[in-house]
């Protein structure tokens, strides 16, 4: 159901993120199945940014995380009995760090085998699978630089870096953006993806993005409506409030697109009834877009909300607290 409100509907979307965990009759529960725990990893992100860092039950969440962990490969599928990939092991660290329980990989080895496991997925074109069943994506690049990040492996990064940057740089377009491989299309999700692994990598300057160019063309994904496209002459879509926005935050570029009007579409694509935001007003909700709606608002500066880290998606105040947080601020921190 589209929303007329022009107010972030706090209470209806942490009840909708809430009873997701308990709906487990219902048919899209068992369709989402291959990405429970990235859809864990987008609840508990929104509710930290909302404010509501209690919502969900702390033990329960992490023991289901652990609950993932793949126990041939040494890392997290994205369901219990799932091969290992580099998705679900992304989503599962990053709720680790988030509630403050890293040291739960410090059991039989977990961390050192986890480490070896996003190791292994290199290639030797300084590119990343996401399994051992080998392809490749700038995605996947980016979760394991930012696994890594996250746990504090900077010897690795730095041995890993020169080959990844140099992979970047070859799916580097005309037109200033990136895409999944060498050759591949601009988009923005891909742009976000490798903008931030050039950060964490502390390789982002002028050598490896055309910053004014790369602005340019993230800013041209604002359509008349407000909302913001992945790539041109397609529809908006509220997820790309988060794409879009992070990379321009850390090109410092925010204030490129038109803040309130892209406000207005991401409230407009609220349910007031259920909770939870869609894609673009009167579509169905979903975990995914009520994350990045949220995250969007919180990098327009909307009141109320935790600030975001734009690199790591995660809040700001958990990547500061791992001594990871550098100079890629979005706005001046509201909440620290």
């Amino acid at each position: 159901m589209a929303s007329s409100s022009s107010k972030l509907l706090v209470d209806k979307h942490v009840a909708y993120i809430q009873a997701l965990a308990k709906n487990k009759d219902d048919l899209a529960y068992h369709l989402t199945t291959h990405l429970r725990l990235n859809a864990i990893y987008w609840g508990i992100t929104a509710l930290h940014i909302l404010g509501r860092t209690d919502a969900l039950d702390r033990n329960d969440v992490v023991d289901f995380v652990m609950s993932c962990w793949d126990d041939e490969a040494g890392a997290f599928g994205a369901n219990p009995g799932h091969d290992a990939h580099v998705l679900g092991t992304l989503s599962g660290i990053q709720i680790l760090v988030t509630y403050d329980a890293l040291d739960r990989l410090d059991v039989d080895g977990k961390r050192t085998r986890v480490v070896d496991f996003l190791l292994s997925l290199r290639n030797d074109d300084g590119s990343f699978s996401g399994d051992a069943f080998g392809e490749r994506d700038t995605r996947f690049l980016y979760c394991a630089v930012s696994a890594l990040s996250l746990l504090g492996e900077r010897e690795h990064l730095a041995r890993i870096a020169d080959p990844a940057v140099a992979h970047i740089q070859r799916c580097r377009n005309f037109d200033g953006g990136f895409g999944t491989d060498p050759g591949a299309e601009s988009h923005s999700g891909q742009v976000w993806v490798c903008v931030s692994a050039l950060a964490i990598l502390d390789q982002l300057n002028e050598q490896t993005v055309d910053i004014p160019l790369l602005a340019w063309w993230l800013a041209e994904r604002q359509l008349p409506s407000g909302g913001l496209n992945g790539r041109p002459e397609k529809l908006p879509d509220v997820c790309y409030s988060h794409w879009v926005l992070s990379s321009l935050a850390v090109l410092r570029r925010v204030s490129w697109i038109d803040g309130p009007l892209l406000e207005r579409f991401i409230l407009a694509a609220q349910d007031e009834e259920g909770g939870g935001l869609a894609d673009r007003a009167g579509d169905m909700v979903d975990v995914f877009h009520t994350l990045f709606g949220i995250t969007g608002l919180s990098l327009l500066g909307y009141p109320g909300l935790e600030d975001l880290d734009p690199v790591y998606c995660m809040p700001a105040s958990v990547i500061e607290a791992r001594g990871l947080r550098k100079d890629w601020l979005a706005l001046p921190r509201r909440s620290a």
